[in-house]
């Protein structure tokens, strides 16, 4: 963390007084813990923290299921939940008795040597580390595989209910741990934890999507600082840097994701990340960048003239794309609308705003071969935002009240070299209204080209 900060001095040359992530309450970790123990069917989760990077230079990025857990940033540790679970007897006759709602957060050891170059550290010896932390327990993560093994050992049925990360080594060997301990021949099959995490996150909180809120005005200065940065001669990556500075600046800890800087025919490129070619005036450039707040991220994406005027066709195109945006957004009811996808554009689909965004390309404007300009949208219309820029969702359902996503139609031209993605972040309040979080960025094509002379 101190060493994020002094890096972040060091490129912008202005001070930087927060390096601490702002964070939802205490008492809403919690209560996510307590809804994740009422899915377990009377069984444990154990997640790990993320670890630490290899390269010092790489900023510490916590496990995104863990930090919505706990709120702890810091590697090395675990957490073990236990739902509630009522009496049960085993064929042999004993009585197990009733358990309730149980949460751990194990933590590593002090390094006091490391810590001369890090700062101090909580453990489980710390005075009030429960009480600091926000965790009705902490313990040494030395006593992770007894607990595990005396709960599971108590009724080894609870070995049929056990929730991982899959994903994660420590949590593999953790459960790996508990049936050699037991001797249970091979293994306990362990579940995927994320799973009953995702229907959790799905829906934000208030706090939760205040922090969107920051990452996004964040974000937006910086997507306003590139906009001026613009200009014929001038390279890509310097135009992703300029960008990187402001969201620092304006207390962001990351971009959220690798900047894209497209001019010319990289825009019609999606996820070009090269950003090495200098901008020729004439065309435009694709700028998808955004910044990361607390651990919460944003997503837009704007198009500009390199040279600050649109020509004729560009600024059609760019309208097309702008009234695909417009379209899908007035389409939108809470509770009905899914995104929708690529895949699911055919007559017989309905209720999705991704069919409305195609409809909508592919009845205005044709192609150089007077062509409808469908299939040059060649991306799913959006995707859910949180702790991660591409959040999980299950986008079988419909969009509804406290959902993050975004709206972004593209049309990309290789043949005209011509790219245009127009982007921002929505979420729906509680009266199931659908607010746009970017709609102070401008919009309009005359909106842009203002913005950029600014």
């Amino acid at each position: 963390m101190k060493l994020r900060c002094v890096l972040a001095l060091v490129f912008l040359c202005t001070p930087i007084t927060l390096c601490a992530l702002d964070s939802v309450p205490k008492a809403e970790y919690r209560q996510r813990r307590v809804a994740l123990a009422g899915k377990l069917e009377g069984g444990v989760a154990v997640l790990f923290a993320a670890e630490e990077p290899v390269l010092d230079f790489m900023p510490y990025r916590q496990d995104e299921d863990f930090y919505y857990l706990t709120g702890w940033n810091e590697p090395g540790a675990a957490l073990v939940i236990i739902g509630p679970g009522p009496e049960r007897t085993t064929r042999l006759g004993d009585v197990v008795p009733a358990h309730g709602y149980s949460e751990i957060l194990f933590l590593p050891a002090r390094d006091l040597i490391t810590e001369k170059y890090t700062g101090a550290k909580l453990d489980a010896a710390s005075p009030g580390a429960a009480e600091k932390i926000g965790v009705d327990a902490v313990m040494p993560i030395t006593s992770l595989p007894e607990v595990m093994t005396k709960f599971v050992g108590e009724d080894r049925r609870r070995g049929q209910t056990i929730w991982s990360q899959l994903d994660s080594q420590q949590s593999k060997a953790a459960v790996d741990f508990s049936a050699a301990a037991l001797g249970i021949g091979a293994g306990l099959q362990a579940h995927d934890v994320r799973t009953l995490t995702m229907a959790l996150r799905t829906v934000k909180s208030p706090a939760e999507i205040e922090l969107i809120r920051k990452a996004t005005n964040a974000s937006m200065a910086s997507q306003l600082a590139g906009m001026r940065a613009i200009k014929p001669g001038v390279r890509e990556r310097m135009v992703a840097g300029v960008e990187i500075a402001k969201m620092m600046q304006e207390g962001c800890e990351r971009p959220s994701y690798a900047p894209i800087v497209g001019s010319g025919e990289n825009s019609t490129t999606l996820h070009y990340s090269e950003n090495s070619a200098t901008m020729k005036a004439g065309g435009v450039v694709v700028i998808d960048e955004a910044g990361e707040y607390s651990m919460y991220a944003s997503d837009i994406t704007r198009t500009m003239p390199v040279d600050g005027h649109f020509t004729a066709r560009q600024k059609e195109i760019y309208d097309i794309v702008l009234g695909a945006q417009r379209a899908a957004s007035a389409a939108f009811v809470a509770g009905k609308m899914r995104l929708g996808g690529v895949t699911q554009r055919g007559p017989e689909v309905k209720d999705t705003l991704d069919k409305v965004a195609f409809d909508y390309i592919n009845t205005h404007g044709k192609d150089l071969h007077g062509e409808p300009l469908g299939k040059y949208f060649v991306h799913g219309l959006g995707h859910s935002v949180g702790i991660n820029v591409h959040d999980p969702m299950d986008y079988s359902k419909p969009l509804d009240k406290g959902m993050v996503f975004t709206i972004e139609p593209g049309i990309y031209i290789p043949e005209e070299g011509i790219g245009v993605r127009i982007e921002d972040v929505f979420y729906v309040d509680a009266d199931g209204k659908l607010v746009d979080l970017v709609a102070d960025l401008p919009h309009e094509a005359s909106g842009v080209e203002a913005a950029m002379k600014q």
